[in-house]
């Protein structure tokens, strides 16, 4: 069933169709939408593919949440005895254990989208990301994964390159800006039309303030090398410890003015940025200020780990209200709905196109 444009229907098409029959059914208009958002960042499972049930994930979003995407988190947490003896670890910091790349986390989040009846499936745009950066095979996985399950992922990630403490903590090579790898993975997804979330911290934990970020020019430089790949820079580059760099906002204006970089959005998931961007009403006013100058380059989401209950689910959303507050109803609506409804409803025209391109292709020799 294919979507219809986000002007019309910014909500998904399918949803859209089971309010019109239900309505069509009682000779009634139907109801009206009052989803708060558009969920850019939610994780169904958790570091050791632990999470909840897909229907209880839409229980939660109830009537508050529209449309979300779909994704697990491509790590595993390694449960060492000779480590941790019995404790068994459940997130990657309460062990000195390492890390390693878990595949088949993208099978998993397909056969839970597939469970879905077709109109509430609508609601979920299923990510890739159970690949490994440094791996030249990594877009091979990600092809492979299209084919495998055409019609259902919209994009790639959230998939991490430069995370503090995460990094280092994971078997194998460390990941880089600079990998080949990762260039070959952004050219697929803009040759096949996906939208990429991507973690990179601006800098390394407890960093000065005062000091040009880490990892900033590297990062500039991979956004340039790809200007046809839609990407969505995760947290605009915060960590846990990775404090927001002086004047951020103003070097998120530098990219966002640039038009080398119109193709790089930023999402203000987490509740890490959301203390920092409402810390005071001065950087409330800042952030509000920045999203009211370019209102189609940010996305809003939540980045809450397989949400067991609304309350907990809608926290960061509650924490950005005084800056939500401050947004014209246009600029509002593009943040928590519309720039979501249009980068995804694009996807599904080029990803489907894509696959379809496959099916087409005459088999190797």
């Amino acid at each position: 069933m294919p979507r219809l444009p986000a002007s019309q229907n910014p909500w998904g098409a399918g949803l859209a169709l089971g309010l019109l029959v239900a309505a069509a059914a009682f000779g009634q208009t139907p109801p009206p939408r009052t989803f708060l958002f558009h969920d850019s960042h939610v994780h169904l499972t958790n570091y050791i593919q632990e999470g909840i049930d897909i229907r209880d994930l839409l229980r939660v979003m109830g009537n508050k949440v529209g449309r979300a995407t779909l994704f697990g988190i491509p790590l595993q947490q390694q449960w060492s005895h000779r480590v941790s003896g019995d404790f068994a670890p459940t997130y990657y910091l309460q062990t000195d254990a390492p890390l390693y790349y878990y595949s088949f986390t993208d099978a998993f989040i397909a056969q839970a989208y597939l469970s879905l009846p077709r109109e509430q499936r609508a609601r979920f745009e299923p990510m890739i990301t159970g690949f490994n950066p440094t791996d030249m095979y990594a877009a091979d996985h990600i092809k492979r994964v299209l084919t495998l399950y055409p019609g259902v992922f919209s994009g790639i990630g959230e998939f991490t390159i430069h995370k503090e403490f995460v990094s280092a903590k994971i078997a194998g090579e460390v990941a880089s800006l600079t990998d080949p790898a990762l260039d070959r993975i952004l050219d697929f997804a803009g040759e096949a039309g996906l939208v990429v979330i991507l973690h990179n911290d601006i800098d390394v934990p407890f960093a000065e303030r005062e000091k040009v970020p880490v990892h900033l020019e590297q990062l500039k430089a991979l956004f340039r090398r790809h200007p046809r790949t839609t990407i969505i820079w995760a947290h605009i580059g915060v960590g846990r410890v990775v404090r927001p760099v002086l004047h951020h906002m103003a070097m998120a204006e530098e990219l966002l003015a640039d038009p080398q970089y119109s193709h790089v959005y930023m999402d203000i998931s987490w509740t890490e940025v959301a203390k920092y961007a409402m810390a005071t009403p001065e950087t409330t006013r800042r952030v509000a200020d920045t999203l009211s100058r370019y209102p189609d380059r940010f996305l809003f989401g939540t980045d809450e780990v397989a949400p067991s209950n609304q309350a907990d689910y809608l926290r960061v959303y509650e924490q950005y209200v005084p800056m939500l507050e401050l947004l014209s109803p246009e600029v509002r609506e593009k943040l928590l709905k519309g720039n979501f409804a249009r980068l995804f409803d694009a996807a599904h025209v080029k990803v489907r196109a894509w696959e379809r391109s496959q099916r087409n292709r005459p088999a190797p020799p």
